[in-house]
């Protein structure tokens, strides 16, 4: 969006373990904050401001107090045409996402947005003075300070107090000094670039305390890898403050990369021994003194001139060109503007000192922070209540002591201070490390595609240091193993099993490859950048004839192997035709014997007389008996129990009911933490989810309780492609949606944000609740298959559910208030499971009791209104509590003073009806801040903005 697009140095920190990630931090460096305030010709202010009114609905900008982009100072009276804005529509979407999937709450991200919109609202004050000589806030700007303070969450009268004067305490007196008209826009443009700095610097925090690694992981090693996206070296037609920040960070970068490439390596070429020719380089260590020289340096001189409050840009000026007259590095201009040129290692730059006085203390009113500190918003009151480390990071989980005035402490420390001290923690972190670099360089000027100037090109590259680098690993040696690396490495191209890691080992690899132009040092070796390539072959060379002799041998084994099958298999077979031939005989020789026996018994056949049968006994008569007794006797009787031995009689197992087998402990042991973790959920379900869940106080018909994996499958197992269910998870706090695929179910866990937000894992979209995700996935498929949901899964039959433990209530919704619900008895299992979620409703007191503390003035400010409510003074409008009144049970998170900004807003857009030719400025058009004097009251007016909201209410 910017020719300029430095808006500030970010140090990224990626921690692991083994191969996973598991935290990582963000450094930031030299916010560009002037550029909330001003910017130069062609360029825009920071991309949220557009994003906001691009992607906040109509309604929602009514909220926050946003009206037309072009009503706004600070945005220069422009906004965007139409395809631009349809790009912020969508980039502040995506904004707002990555906040919900890092874990910032919804409260927070409103705050955040009501304070950017008192930015831009703060930049529409206009001041003139009275007769008195004091000034005041013009009749055309009163509704942008009620919108500012509305929007701040302070009362209007303290903050123009702390915009036209300022307050000083001298033995126990209080003196009021008021500004001037350049010192009252000082201190409103200060205001607003500080709040967008802490604002800035309290998101860095946040995200790094959502992405830090668990307390847990403190304990194990984590390795880092750092990534340094820094601004590039920058020569404007007009370089200020930021600029010369800028080229000092990239000539301290070029220094580093100087004494990485160069120094480091030549010498360590020297101490190793190795013949090398020295190549020379441009060296700016003088540049780098030229900055950071103390007491006689840019940076050293500019923060001594800071400090005297009657010092000028001019003085300062006058006060280098002193100094550094003879350096070669430096030129001194003639000229009425305060400029001053440093010859850098890429070239001359000319910078305008207009402004770094001021930009180099970053003052403040000092009333300011007490007035924020007790904002009703508590984002606001935290980012003035939170520290300010030495490098500039803010950091809001420490709390100043009550001794220190923390502020004042650090508002000593000049914005070039922070700076150089943050430079010298970066540094520091570079030289431990091992770093790679990626050079940028701009083929062309006019920034245009397919085009490549070659003298712009090698003047880069010249600037850079890049030709000496080519040069260097030319002829240098960027490969440098150790003795042991390359043994253990190389080892195997010498064919020889245990070999020793030494320098002589590692002579006989080297001869037995060929290479040339390698060297060897006293502790490691020296390689050109091409001998990996060739060792590389070497190895590869190895593993070819290694494939082709397992494959040799994998045959020749193959095949001894078979022939051994081959071999017991024909023995296999001769022996079993062997059997049958003999089982055959056996038969043959049986048959043969018994064929002889039978006419052996026909030659020999005589009359045998049948024997004669004994006379029977007589049976006893069956005695008469009960029929019990004949049931019992027909009855199966168990069988008698053998007698134990001894020497197991007296075992615990046996004879003692009260002991229990350790398997069968755990069995309970598990059971038992089931159960536990079952309760925990359930409960965990009705104190945070259940209202959640809830569509018009009933369920809906894809929610199912814990049911299992299985009995989920068996509910889709005749469903169409598509039918889907959401379960509660037993075992975990968290949802299972499962999915009738095309193949099989799939079952996606859905996780619980920190902010209460849900997301699938694996997927980059939050939703705000379990219906929104839902619908969202009807219309976007899932990854990685891509599959929509289509068919909500209802319960196991229309009278009974699978939620057991929510069967017994219902809810009703109450058609006056719905807000409220009432309890009431249920005939069928399928009504009671409702009545039962009215327990899990927090009454309106409790949610009283859970809201933040209000600070002590602003406590004062709605008793004050409320007492003026309750006598007739003022309207129900005006009432800090109709807040409470009108959106009592409203999903809408709104900001603290919502009231306050309405009446705001309505006060600003009488004052654009009231001029002669108001109409909505167009795409393109400019608006002029300065208005007309109000109209005649017969004159028409257009309808105010959200007038029939109010006249409703």
């Amino acid at each position: 969006m910017n020719d300029n697009s430095s808006r500030f140095g970010k140090y990224i920190q990626l921690r692991f373990h083994y191969t996973a990630v598991k935290g990582a931090k963000i450094n930031e460096y030299l916010l560009e904050k002037s550029r909330v305030v001003h910017q130069d010709e062609g360029e825009r202010n920071f991309h949220i401001f557009y994003y906001m009114f691009a992607g906040i609905s109509a309604v929602d900008q009514e909220v926050y107090g946003l009206l037309d982009p072009k009503f706004y100072r600070y945005l220069n009276h422009k906004y965007g045409t139409d395809e631009t804005i349809q790009q912020w529509n969508k980039k502040y979407h995506e904004v707002c996402n990555a906040l919900d999937m890092v874990g910032f709450l919804e409260q927070e991200q409103v705050d955040m947005m009501t304070i950017l919109a008192g930015i831009l609202s703060l930049g529409n004050i206009i001041y003139e003075p009275q007769d008195n000589g004091i000034l005041k806030v013009t009749d055309q700007s009163k509704g942008w300070l009620k919108a500012a303070a509305g929007q701040f969450g302070v009362e209007e009268e303290e903050l123009l107090k702390c915009l036209i004067c300022t307050m000083a305490v001298t033995r126990g007196e209080s003196i009021q000094r008021y500004h001037s008209k350049q010192q009252a826009e000082d201190a409103r443009d200060s205001i607003a670039k500080v709040a967008y700095g802490r604002v800035f610097g309290w998101i860095v925090s946040k995200i790094n305390q959502l992405l830090a690694p668990k307390e847990d992981m403190d304990t194990v090693e984590l390795r880092e890898i750092g990534i340094l996206d820094i601004f590039g070296f920058e020569n404007f037609a007009v370089n200020r403050y930021e600029q010369m920040c800028i080229n000092l960070a990239n000539e301290q970068l070029q220094y580093f990369f100087n004494h990485h490439i160069f120094l480091m390596q030549q010498n360590e070429y020297k101490e190793e021994g190795i013949e090398w020719e020295a190549i020379t380089f441009k060296d700016n260590k003088a540049i780098l003194d030229l900055f950071l020289a103390k007491p006689l340096g840019v940076f050293s001189l500019l923060d001594e001139q800071t400090a005297f409050p009657r010092a000028t840009d001019r003085a300062f000026v006058d006060k280098i060109n002193s100094s550094f007259k003879g350096n070669p590095h430096f030129k001194v201009d003639r000229s009425h503007s305060p400029v001053f040129t440093v010859i850098h290692y890429a070239g001359k730059v000319q910078y305008n000192a207009s402004g770094f006085l001021e930009k180099n203390r970053d003052t403040i009113p000092a009333s300011i922070r007490g007035l924020f500190i007790n904002s009703i918003t508590p984002l606001l009151s935290v980012l003035f209540t939170a520290t300010v480390s030495r490098t500039g990071t803010l950091m809001a989980q420490q709390r100043p002591r009550r001794s220190e005035d923390n502020f004042n402490s650090t508002r000593k420390q000049s914005v070039g201070a922070q700076f150089r001290h943050s430079l010298a923690v970066l540094m520091e972190k570079m030289f431990t490390a091992n770093p790679h670099f990626i050079r940028c360089v701009k083929p062309n000027i006019n920034k245009l595609p397919n085009q490549l100037d070659s003298n712009i090109f090698m003047d880069q590259l010249r600037y850079n240091g890049l030709l000496e680098t080519i040069r260097i690993r030319k002829d240098g040696y960027s490969w440098r193993p150790f003795f042991e690396e390359f043994a253990e490495r190389y080892g195997i191209l010498l064919i020889t099993p245990n070999i020793s890691f030494t320098k002589e080992s590692c002579l006989a690899i080297l001869q037995s490859t060929g290479l040339k132009d390698w060297k060897s040092g006293k502790s490691r070796l020296f390689f050109k950048y091409w001998h990996q390539d060739q060792l590389a072959k070497c190895i590869e060379r190895l593993e070819n004839a290694a494939v082709i002799i397992q494959k040799s041998y994998k045959r020749f084994r193959c095949q001894s192997r078979y022939k051994i099958l081959l071999a017991e298999l024909q023995n296999q077979r001769q022996l079993e035709l062997e059997r049958q031939i003999e089982e055959r005989r056996q038969i043959e020789l049986e048959h043969e014997l018994e064929r002889k026996k039978q006419e052996m018994e026909w030659k020999n056949e005589k009359l045998v007389t049948p024997p004669v049968p004994l006379p029977r006994k007589k049976k006893p008569l069956p005695r008469p008996r009960s029929v019990a007794v004949d049931k019992f006797r027909n009855a199966v009787q168990p069988p008698v129990p053998r007698p134990r031995s001894k020497l197991v009689e007296a075992t615990p197992f046996d004879n003692s009911r009260d002991h229990i087998t350790s398997s069968w402990l755990q069995e309970q042991a598990d059971k038992e933490q089931r159960i536990n973790k079952k309760r925990a959920t359930i409960r965990w379900f009705k104190d945070t989810q259940a209202r959640k869940v809830l569509q018009n106080g009933i369920f809906p018909c894809w929610f199912h309780g814990m049911i299992t994996r299985r009995e989920s499958e068996d509910l889709l197992a005749n469903q169409s492609l598509g039918c889907f269910l959401i379960r509660v998870s037993g075992s975990r706090e968290g949802y299972t949606l499962t999915f009738r695929g095309v193949n099989r179910c799939r079952h996606y866990m859905i996780e619980m944000q920190t902010n209460g937000k849900y997301v699938i894992l694996g997927e980059d979209k939050a939703h705000p609740s379990l219906p929104d995700l839902v619908e969202y996935y009807k219309t976007v498929g899932i990854q990685p298959f891509m599959e929509v949901l289509t068919t909500p899964c209802g319960q196991k039959c229309d009278n009974e559910t699978d939620y057991e433990e929510l069967r017994y209530f219902t809810v009703k919704t109450n058609p006056q208030e719905s807000s409220s619900f009432e309890v009431v008895a249920a005939a069928s299992t399928h009504d009671r499971v409702h009545n039962e979620l009215s327990r899990l409703f927090v009454p309106p007191e409790s949610q009283l009791a859970m809201q933040p503390q209000m600070p002590p003035v602003m406590k004062k400010i709605i008793d004050r209104k409320l007492q003026a409510a309750a006598s007739g003074g003022t309207t129900a409008v005006n009432s800090e509590n109709w807040i409470e009144d009108q959106h009592q049970g409203s999903k809408q998170t709104l900001p603290r003073l919502y009231p306050s900004i309405r009446l705001a807003m309505r006060e600003i857009q009488q004052v654009l009806e009231q001029q002669p030719a108001f109409h909505s400025p167009n795409i393109g058009e400019e608006v002029v801040p300065e208005l007309p004097p109000k109209q005649s009251k017969g004159s028409h007016r257009r309808p105010l903005l959200g007038s029939e909201h109010y006249n409703k209410k």
